[in-house]
């Protein structure tokens, strides 16, 4: 969002003092931001506020100001990469959809070129009434987009659909949007993430150290590039990215029926996850109690890769190998015995390049031999060179 420039539009409803967080949020992601308020609003929130927020002054009556001989309306219009109104109202909702422009912001919104972003606030009934839900399905229609209301505890005493998101949400749903392009579009691509759990008991289980990070931000990346994203996930303590479908796992045999059941229909799979080799051969029903040595009778788990690779038809397969050593060496074998399209592989014993990191260091590997080296970068921009890789393939 780093010099974008962005129209918070903010119209008469009590949750309009969550719209200052939303400019704040803005701010801290590197937009300039300016706001525009309905008459109505200002009886909620002082425009005052948000100019100290936004560093710009508020509009908030029709010609009040000229700038360099522009009609304020038309050269904020202008100004513009994108608009978001929250929150927007069932009135400027239907003032929208009828085409009337009679104040600063439904005028504003006339007649920018840039893409709008609708956060509707209101009660339940006037949410859930068909002419505003007509209003906004002929919104969508002409190419504005509408986040869904949350369902809570209303300012009106109602407990039900109406309630504007929170100001986080709303920002990401905006980034995410603005962010998106069409790399993969109309594919569906997998990913996993995340280190499986095999229980020993109801409470105890063999792990790994990764966190999930790696395969939560190529997530991300997939989802921006346009494709439908299917996140299968061991547990993590990492936040969903937005626009993915999730589908959380324990085990590597519950993430490999996972994949098994969702691989014939999808374009590709990028298997990020940190699947265990083995798993206890029997668990135990109850607790174990505390002993003094406990052995253990460890199986091999399933080659969820391997298995991949054997039933491949017309889906690019992305493997993931973290060495301690001949990483190269390594790479090029599983290359060859998985049947991939690409390997990307990295030596988690270097500082700043294995688990539990916001960095990584990887080389892509390819079945003819190729290699890719990347210097140190975030696993972000590691992400999206996976993304740009695929989208080759």
């Amino acid at each position: 969002m780093k010099n974008k420039h962005i129209i918070v539009g903010v119209s008469g409803g009590i949750a309009a003092y969550k719209a200052v967080e939303v400019v704040s949020r803005l701010r801290k992601l590197g937009a300039e931001v300016k706001v525009v308020m309905t008459e109505n609003a200002t009886k909620f929130v002082s425009p005052m506020t948000f100019g100290e927020i936004s560093g710009h002054p508020v509009a908030v009556k029709m010609f009040e100001d000229v700038h360099d001989w522009n009609v304020e309306h038309i050269a904020l219009a202008t100004w513009a990469d994108a608009y978001v109104v929250a929150p927007v109202t069932a009135n400027v909702i239907g003032k929208l959809a009828s085409g009337i422009a009679d104040d600063m912001l439904t005028t504003q919104l006339m007649a920018t070129k840039a893409p709008i972003f609708l956060c509707p606030a209101m009660n339940t009934n006037m949410y859930e009434n068909p002419i505003t839900q007509r209003n906004m399905n002929t919104l969508r229609e002409l190419g504005m987009n509408i986040l869904e209301a949350d369902s809570g505890h209303l300012a009106c005493g109602v407990v039900g659909k109406g309630r504007l998101p929170e100001p986080a949400k709303i920002v990401e749903w905006l980034s995410f949007h603005m962010m998106k392009n069409d790399v993969l579009a109309d594919k569906t691509v997998i990913v996993t993430a995340g280190g499986t759990q095999e229980a020993i008991d109801p409470v105890r289980y063999i792990g790994n150290r990764s966190s999930g990070k790696m395969g939560y931000a190529i997530a991300e990346q997939v989802a921006l590039a346009g494709a439908r994203t299917i996140l299968i996930s061991a547990p993590s303590s990492l936040p969903v990215p937005y626009g993915v479908e999730f589908v959380p796992v324990d085990s590597a045999r519950d993430m490999e029926e996972a994949v098994n059941s969702r691989y014939e229909n999808c374009d590709a799979v990028i298997m990020a996850a940190a699947v265990a080799d083995f798993r206890v051969e029997n668990m135990a029903d109850t607790k174990i109690k505390k002993m003094d040595k406990l052995e253990l009778t460890l199986v091999k788990n399933p080659d969820i890769l391997k298995g991949l690779g054997a039933n491949k038809t017309h889906q690019k397969l992305i493997g993931f190998a973290a060495e301690t050593q001949n990483v190269i060496e390594y790479g090029k074998s599983k290359v060859l015995n998985k049947n991939l399209d690409m390997l990307v592989a990295n030596d988690v014993s270097k500082q700043n390049a294995g688990f539990n990191v916001d960095t990584n260091e990887v080389t892509f590997i390819y079945p003819g031999g190729q290699i890719v080296q990347l210097p140190l970068m975030t696993k972000s921009d590691v992400a999206k060179r996976i993304i740009l890789a695929l989208a080759e393939l």
